[in-house]
């Protein structure tokens, strides 16, 4: 009796496909980062352009500008205030006894 020849059969292993799964995702994850890292770049540059503009334009309002000359067309006349003149009164100063003039009990002042 003669037995044929065997024949191994193609197999894949877990730890293959796996594998070849892992580096599809790492080549996701790190695009990914790239392009994030891209936009941040792009944002950065961007944030600075508008901060020199800023920047630029207040430096160009610091400059200073001649004022315009006035109009010396109408004279200035003055005129009389419509208020009443203020009343002039005596001034209220009474002596306050505190505690500060109750520690000298001898001493007596003049009003």
């Amino acid at each position: 009796m003669i037995k044929e020849n065997t024949r191994p059969h193609d197999f894949k292993l877990h730890t293959e496909q796996r594998a070849i799964k892992r580096a599809m995702f790492n080549y996701s994850v790190a695009t990914k980062l790239f392009v994030i890292e891209q936009q941040k770049k792009q944002e950065e540059q961007l944030h600075k352009i508008i901060e020199e503009e800023e920047i630029r334009l207040l430096r160009k309002e610091m400059i200073p500008k001649a004022q315009l000359m006035p109009f010396f067309d109408k004279p200035f006349y003055p005129q009389r205030s419509k208020r009443p003149l203020t009343i002039p009164r005596e001034p209220s100063v009474h002596l306050m006894r505190t505690k500060s003039w109750n520690c000298f009990p001898n001493t007596e002042f003049e009003a």
